[in-house]
């Protein structure tokens, strides 16, 4: 069977070949656009079993017949395999929502797609015509995803870990249905501090693929993770509902620290207490209690219980992690390894695990509030570590409030409540 299928008579013969596992890889219409708002140009399929891929052309400049009428065709191609490994499960599910797709890249990662001296010319020439992957020789495409599909091929028969399915089965799930809510914008707001619109909505991008397994955020040069405060950006961000409701989480790495070194602490204000404890304001308690987590020195306050049974849990793990060479984030399986870090001391390891820890736990959190939000027109619209903005409608504000507080209070944690009418004027109630 030749390469490129661009028939319906193509397409049932592949189909009918019957294999059971094979790497997928979307060519979608231009690489640069948010594939919520994108479509599917090619679709590359290679059979593990296979001497070679298969091109599958829904819609290109070049091909003699296109299959976009044949949608239903391909997808029961694709629900014939029990297995689909790709590149990055997150983005793929945008364009096709299979349960059998498999991340077999996950983090920590430096890699990235290869491309080829054609795609360079065209994406530095024409990056902004939203077809050009349709222009682009189909044969290039191709190229590209055998050199993707001959990087990552190991990576299929490696031993699966538990971490492995915890982001393939929690992770990619969660932070997908976040990019596809989208964030309502007041455009001319909007456009003023970040980039020309189209519509009214933008949509977020979360790469996972990090050395902590700590999300960033941005799209289009927008740092979403970190808007700025203080200069009105954040003004042009409005809801399609009613309102915005920000949950942030109250003192979550001290409290994730507090278990893991089994030191007891009180409801209520947990900076006010330590501050209490060491004869300082709350705000000066905190930084001291941040900076003694992150450090790999002691100070005054080390004959303190809570300092010491940091310090003694912080030299344990990284005794682990020198004799090792790898600590286990307790929750998702993850390994912070030493190949993938560094240069690292104490301080810093603690550090990424606890970054690690409130990842994950704040993944299973969202799995639980989207299941329990199904059904709802309230939607989690932004992710930013220890907190999640809500759009909120005020007709199921009762049982969505009580569907948070309850969630985050099963895993032992208070939450600061705000809510306004755009991002920038939230307030507490």
């Amino acid at each position: 069977m030749y390469w490129l299928v661009e028939d319906k008579e193509q397409l049932e013969v592949l189909t009918r070949i019957g294999y059971k596992e094979a790497f997928i890889e979307v060519i979608p219409y231009n690489d640069t656009i948010h594939p919520t708002q994108n479509h599917i140009s090619l679709l590359y399929i290679r059979p593990i079993l296979a001497s070679k891929g298969f091109m599958v052309c829904i819609h290109h400049s070049e091909a003699l017949n296109v299959l976009s009428t044949y949608k239903t065709k391909i997808i029961n191609l694709l629900n014939k395999f029990e297995k689909l490994y790709c590149y990055d499960k997150k983005e793929t599910l945008h364009y096709l929502p299979l349960k059998a797709l498999y991340d077999i890249n996950p983090p920590p990662t430096t890699y990235i797609r290869p491309t080829t001296q054609t795609h360079e010319i065209y994406y530095s020439k024409h990056k902004d015509n939203p077809s050009l992957n349709l222009i682009i020789p189909i044969v290039k495409h191709y190229e590209r995803c055998e050199t993707l599909f001959g990087d990552l091929k190991a990576n299929i028969n490696r031993e699966k870990t538990k971490y492995d399915e915890f982001f393939n089965s929690k992770t990619t799930m969660v932070f997908n249905a976040i990019e596809r809510s989208g964030i309502r914008v007041h455009v001319p707001t909007f456009e003023e501090y970040f980039h020309p619109l189209k519509g009214e909505y933008v949509y977020t991008q979360f790469n996972l693929k990090t050395t902590t397994t700590r999300p960033s955020n941005s799209f289009k040069n927008v740092n979403y993770a970190a808007l700025n405060k203080e200069n009105g950006c954040r003004k042009s961000f409005i809801p399609r509902n009613n309102k915005f409701v920000d949950f942030d989480v109250k003192s979550m790495h001290v409290i994730i620290l507090s278990k893991l070194i089994g030191y007891k602490l009180p409801p209520g204000d947990i900076y006010e207490y330590l501050g209490e404890i060491y004869g300082l304001k709350r705000e000066e308690a905190k930084i001291l209690t941040l900076k003694q987590i992150n450090s790999s020195t002691l100070n005054e306050y080390e004959n303190l219980e809570f300092f010491k049974k940091i310090s003694l849990y912080k030299n344990r793990l990284w005794e682990k992690f020198g004799r090792m060479g790898y600590v286990e984030c307790p929750v998702s399986g993850y390994f912070i390894k030493k190949e993938d870090v560094g240069d690292m001391n104490p301080g810093k390891l603690l550090n990424y695990l606890l970054q690690c820890l409130e990842t994950s736990i704040q993944v299973k959190i969202l799995w639980e509030l989207f299941r329990g939000l199904k059904g709802f027109e309230t939607k989690i619209v932004l992710y930013v570590y220890d907190s999640i903005l809500l759009d909120l409608k005020d007709s199921e504000k009762n049982k969505v409030l009580s569907l948070i507080r309850d969630v985050y209070t099963k895993y032992g944690f208070d939450l600061n409540y705000k809510e306004g009418n755009d991002y920038h004027s939230l307030v507490s109630p």
